[in-house]
């Protein structure tokens, strides 16, 4: 087991580019940083975790093609079955066209994720013919999951990804509306899968920070939570949630400050959600191509988690970690909002 982290100074600094750093002002941040031998000498790691919501082929493929030809490999989820009014939220791998696309980008390298069984919420069996049917098609089960929302099947969700007062505040703080709406870790509900989870998926995102070094943030990433036993291994996450959110949080600034730490960045984002503007395009290929062009790592999401996971030998978060993370995440969520 780690042990927990000790109060100090903020080592290092950050540097206060564009509005994505200036959100911290203020912030409590963690302040251990984990010094990593990243694999083929690089010095530091770069993915990117796209949410499968809006997306369809014809608004991200011509995004990821750039991403490949820029030498990048990222993880991208996907939903398994449609949903009543699925057409407002993107494609799924009912959608031959959108699956045959998945398929090409994961023989390309890149990582097929889970984002539960479809968009609306999935009793026990629909979500466990969805990772049968994953199986089926990506010959393998799902290695990386994020929640969708507010689906009442998702793993420890809403109030729950939180503990004591921490899920109190929470409540509070969304004045009760999402209160008892995660229930896929419930014994007995007809929701629950928490033993599936635990069969057959390796990591889970949970908390998503306002910082382009993800790292800094979680440095025991994954890690495992006694209190949230159906899930194998947790990790967090920067936010770009939206287009506008993504080049602020990879802005030059930012990204040599990730180099300068030998950090890692795992952003969470929306690649269907604004990304198709032509002044958004012309932005993320200039900053991406920045980035290609600096000695990074850049795997998809289980890779790096692998990595980090055989350097930190499994750790076990203990209590005072999980209230740092939980009360650094509920204070930044109070400011911006987003995931």
């Amino acid at each position: 087991m780690i042990q927990p982290l000790t109060d100090g100074a903020n080592r290092g600094g950050h540097l206060p580019s564009q509005r994505f750093n200036l959100r911290l002002a203020g912030a409590q941040r963690m302040v251990s940083k984990p010094t990593i031998a990243w694999p083929e000498g690089k010095k530091f790691a770069f993915t990117v975790i796209d949410d499968t919501d809006y997306a369809t082929v014809q608004k991200v493929s011509g995004i990821y093609a750039r991403i490949a030809d820029l030498g990048f490999r990222t993880t991208k989820t996907c939903w398994l079955f449609g949903a009543p009014g699925q057409a407002n939220w993107g494609q799924t791998c009912e959608d031959e066209p959108y699956l045959n696309w998945l398929l090409g980008l994961q023989s390309q390298g890149f990582e097929i994720a889970f984002h539960n069984a479809k968009s609306t919420s999935s009793v026990r069996g629909e979500t466990a013919a969805a990772l049968e049917r994953f199986a089926e098609l990506f010959g393998h089960d799902p290695v990386t999951m994020v929640n969708h929302r507010h689906n009442r099947e998702n793993m420890y969700g809403a109030e729950c990804r939180l503990t004591g007062l921490n899920s109190f505040f929470y409540k509070v703080l969304h004045r009760y509306r999402n209160t008892g709406s995660s229930r896929g870790h419930i014994q007995g509900e007809e929701f629950f899968w928490g033993d599936l989870c635990q069969a057959k998926v390796k990591y889970v995102r949970n908390f998503v920070y306002q910082h382009i070094n993800t790292l800094e943030c979680c440095p025991f990433m994954p890690y495992h939570d006694p209190a949230k036993p159906y899930v194998n291994y947790w990790f967090a996450a920067s936010n770009g949630w939206d287009a506008e959110t993504f080049l602020d949080c990879i802005s030059e600034a930012n990204q040599d400050h990730l180099e300068r730490e030998g950090g890692a960045c795992i952003i969470y984002t929306h690649l269907g959600i604004g990304f198709s503007r032509p002044d958004q395009m012309r932005r993320f290929e200039m900053l991406m191509k920045r980035l290609s062009r600096k000695e990074g790592w850049y795997v998809p999401v289980r890779t790096l988690l692998d990595h980090l996971l055989q350097r930190n030998g499994s750790p076990v978060i203990a209590r005072q970690q999980r209230k740092k993370l939980e009360r650094k995440w509920l204070v930044e969520k109070i400011r911006v909002g987003n995931a």
